[in-house]
Formats: structure tokens, C-alpha cells, sequence
């Protein structure tokens, strides 16, 4: 028995997870490598042409063999685990569920909140582990008054808290996350001194797992019986209800799309909101994307148990989004949340994630857009 202790290890067979596992059994602990195989091609139809295509991402033959491969070469096991089942129940149906309600889903959110955390924990549990670990890019600390939060990885290109703001105080107690405190480059080279420079130029995928050819609408029409018939020929309006032309169906546009809505109007048009009940997709400028408010609830505090009226936070409404300086305050529906300048693309389904310097207070489901305060 490691003085270090047991860890299971998410292994889905790219670099980051890869390095990761060497790192942590380099470093003495006991490393049990899994790799959960969460969808196939197969159970989502053909790509609509009468092929199907191969699995990608993490849930292909290849990537499996490369983790296996690198856990029995450096002495310690590893396990094929299948969570389709689980995995599909809630991750997929909800993205589904969201799409039909006319918003924007964060799949990635939902399969760490609710399904890959906890089935890691649920075998790590059964196997003896003390601990499980991932190859994402972030550090988790505990604060004085005991609770566990994330922070920030420190290389701004690659940081995933945002992701991770689901986690559960149970999870973060007994999560690790090695790549933290790493920047890409330097994982790269630690792939080449561990003997995997193939590694090091293995290209990464940023598709969602069960999209493989990045064609969600595609996807939707597999998926909902139908659906075509159902939401095809409802109406562009603009902001004032003047009909503009027709689209292909409400769920296959998104807040802030401006490519594909396939309507000449003589100047850039965005989507600027979505009404599911009426089948109609609003179209304006790009200043109409812009707002103060959002209404954001499912919330789940992290660093502290909840935040007082009034309280200050770097607030992110998208991955990528740089994020600006917003006021919280808590309502019984959740959080509405008020920033000090105009922000761009408010889209219910995404998360909000909340931040003290580096450190994630905690997170929660976009809503709506609000109007402002009175």
C-alpha cells in the first residue's frame, strides 16, 4: 500500500489524462487507471447521408488501447468502464430537453455535475480508492473555514474551472488534479520525457463526446422524431414582431448566431432570443445582444455556503468568455445577477460561474436576460 495513497485515474487516452497518471505514480501513489466509455455512434443513428461514422474523441478503440497501453507499461491497471447508460439518461436527454425549450445546453457542465464525478466516485469507493483524479486543468484548495474550491489553472490558454463548477463538496474532497499547476507546453514535454512524444503532437478534441461531427442539429433531427415537421417554416421577427422571413426550426439557432440563418436583410443580423412556444427566432444588431441582468439559479456554492445581498464577483456567462465585474443578489428563484457595464450574449442553458480573484465561488444555470432593476 502506497504511504501516498490509492487514486483512480480518468484516463480517456489523450495527453493531458496520460501525463497525469505518470505524474501521480511517479510521484508514489497507487494508480488505477479507468476509462468510461460514455456513448457510441450507433445508439444516435447514421449522419443523416445513410453512413455512420466512427466513434471520436474519448469513446473510440484507439483511445482505449492508449490508455491501457500506457497504464500496463508502467506497471499498474486499468479498466474499461461503460456508463452509456448512465451517461445517457441525463446528459443526453437534457441536452435534448434544452434545445426543445429554446436554449443553449452545457453538456460538459452536466456529465462533471452529475454523472462522470459521481461514477468515479461510486468505483473508487468500491475498488478501496482513497482518492480519484482527472487531466483537467485546475487546482482544488481547502479554505480556512474547511470547505474544499477551485481555482484557476495557471495557464489562462487551457484553465477548466469553469467546467467544474457543479462539483460537490464531497467530490472536491477527494478529487486531484495534477495538471494545475502546469502549463500546456510543459505537459507536452513531460509527455516526450515519458517516452510518448506521440503524445505530445496527438491532436485534441474539443467536440461534444456524443456529436462527433460537431452537427448538433443533425443530431436533434435523429433524436426527436419528427422534429423537422414539427418546427420547420416558423417565423424571423424582429425585436418589434415584424415578420422577416422564415427559418428551419427554433431549436437549430442559437443566442448570439449570426452564421447560417441563411436570410438577406442587407446588414448583419444576430439572434437575439428564441420563443419555443411560437416557433420564432428573433433577429436584431449586434447591441441588442447586449444586457445588465440575468436571473441564474441551480446554484451550487463552492468556497463559501452561499453569498450575502450585494456581494461582488467576476462573473463568466461561456467558456471563453473574458468575464466582467457583476453584483449577486440572492432571490428565492436563485441569483440575479447585475453587471457594472453591458455584457454580450446572455444565453439561458450556459452556466455562470462566479469568481473571488482565482477561485470559483460557485456557479449556476442561466435563466433569462432581465430587465433592469427598477
Amino acid at each position: 500500500m502506497s504511504k501516498k495513497g490509492k487514486v483512480l485515474m480518468a484516463m480517456s487516452g489523450g495527453i493531458d489524462s496520460t501525463v497525469a497518471a505518470l505524474m501521480l505514480h511517479k510521484e508514489g501513489y497507487e494508480v488505477v487507471g479507468i476509462t468510461m466509455k460514455t456513448w457510441d455512434y450507433a445508439s444516435s443513428g447514421d449522419n443523416g447521408k445513410g453512413t455512420s461514422k466512427k466513434e471520436t474523441g474519448c469513446c473510440n478503440i484507439d483511445s482505449f488501447n492508449d490508455a491501457r497501453a500506457a497504464a500496463v507499461e508502467h506497471g499498474f491497471p486499468h479498466y474499461i468502464l461503460d456508463i452509456r447508460e448512465e451517461f445517457g439518461d441525463f446528459v443526453i436527454e437534457n441536452f435534448v430537453e434544452e434545445y426543445m425549450a429554446g436554449r443553449t445546453p452545457n453538456p460538459c457542465v452536466m456529465c462533471n455535475t452529475h454523472i462522470k464525478w459521481r461514477a468515479l466516485l461510486k468505483r473508487a469507493d468500491a475498488m478501496g480508492c482513497d482518492y480519484i483524479a482527472t487531466g483537467h486543468y485546475a487546482q482544488i484548495h481547502q479554505h480556512t473555514n474547511g470547505r474544499y474550491f477551485i481555482r484557476k489553472g495557471i495557464d489562462d490558454t487551457k484553465d477548466q474551472s469553469y467546467v467544474l463548477w457543479g462539483l460537490q463538496q464531497d467530490l472536491l474532497s477527494r478529487t486531484l488534479l495534477p495538471l494545475g499547476t502546469y502549463h500546456k507546453t510543459e505537459i507536452r514535454q513531460m509527455a516526450h520525457d515519458f517516452g510518448y512524444p506521440e503524445l505530445a503532437k496527438k491532436a485534441e478534441s474539443y467536440e461534444i463526446c456524443f456529436v462527433p461531427d460537431n452537427d448538433y442539429r443533425g443530431f436533434l433531427k435523429r433524436r426527436v422524431e419528427g422534429l423537422e415537421a414539427r418546427v420547420d417554416g416558423g417565423n424571423f421577427t424582429d425585436k418589434s414582431g415584424k415578420i422577416l422571413g422564415q427559418h428551419k426550426g427554433y431549436p437549430f439557432y442559437t443566442i448570439g448566431q449570426r452564421k447560417g440563418l441563411d436570410i438577406a436583410l442587407g446588414k448583419p443580423a444576430f439572434v437575439t432570443s428564441i420563443d419555443p412556444e411560437t416557433n420564432t427566432v428573433v433577429l436584431g444588431e449586434e447591441d441588442d445582444l447586449k444586457g445588465t441582468e440575468m436571473l441564474v439559479a441551480k446554484m451550487n456554492w463552492i468556497k463559501y455556503d452561499g453569498m450575502p445581498e450585494g456581494s461582488e464577483a467576476f462573473t463568466k456567462i461561456r467558456y471563453k468568455d473574458k468575464g466582467a465585474m457583476a453584483t449577486l443578489h440572492p432571490t428565492i428563484k436563485g441569483v440575479s445577477v447585475r453587471f457594472y457595464n453591458d455584457v454580450k450574449g446572455i444565453a439561458p442553458g450556459q452556466s455562470a460561474v462566479f469568481y473571488e480573484g482565482d477561485d470559483v465561488i460557485g456557479g449556476g444555470v442561466i435563466q433569462r436576460a432581465e430587465q433592469p432593476f427598477l
